[in-house]
């Protein structure tokens, strides 16, 4: 195994999975553009859809194939959305629409009550049948607006209490070490450098 394919067509995502393994002998890529549909997410839990995804990258490349599913569990709204955070407002959803129909579920909720995390699980298959799991969080707050231009998703609305600064105001390096995926990737990269220790 020296190459992976990261599950995604997001260059934002592929980028962070390259530099969060960069000191693993393997080589990033994301999914061709051609000629691979995407997979239907019909898992109930973020867990569910990496594998899927994992396991669908893994059967149609023949290499080893990391996806994820991360997504936004705000408090007071149960968990929304969840699973269904990057369609939350529907077909045809963009982050834009997303970050607004949040702020409109949460207009009359107090700060101390916007409590949230993003939370990520990779699935590392392989085409031999093999899975690896790796699961990171991280807490945060829901701004009443956005604030920075970096980032994607709901970044410009989740404010860092300790940073003093939402996701999409630090560099990707800085968002690494703090963000779901990047506290994922950290856990995913231990379990990886384990395998690769010679027995």
């Amino acid at each position: 195994m020296n190459k992976i394919v990261a599950g995604t067509r997001n260059a934002g995502k592929v980028r962070e999975i390259r530099q969060a393994l960069a000191e693993l002998p393997f080589e990033v890529s994301g999914i061709p553009d051609e000629g691979l549909a995407d997979v239907e997410e019909t898992g109930v839990t973020f867990s569910e859809n990496a594998i899927l995804k994992a396991r669908y990258y893994a059967q149609h490349t023949g290499e080893y194939c990391l996806a994820d599913d991360s997504g936004l569990e705000v408090d007071a709204l149960d968990g929304a959305p969840g699973v269904y955070s990057a369609r939350y407002s529907g077909e045809g959803a963009t982050d834009a629409t997303n970050n607004q129909k949040l702020l409109l579920a949460l207009q009359d909720v107090p700060e101390e009550k916007r409590t949230a995390r993003f939370r990520s699980v990779l699935a590392l298959a392989g085409p031999d049948g093999s899975l690896l799991l790796a699961e990171g969080t991280c807490e945060g707050i829901i701004l009443t607006e956005p604030k920075g231009d970096g980032g994607f998703g709901y970044d410009p609305l989740f404010w860092m209490p300790a940073q003093q600064k939402t996701l999409a105001e630090m560099t990707v390096q800085e968002k690494n070490a703090i963000s779901h995926r990047g506290n994922a990737l950290k856990v995913l990269k231990q379990k990886l450098q384990m395998q690769l220790q010679p027995k």
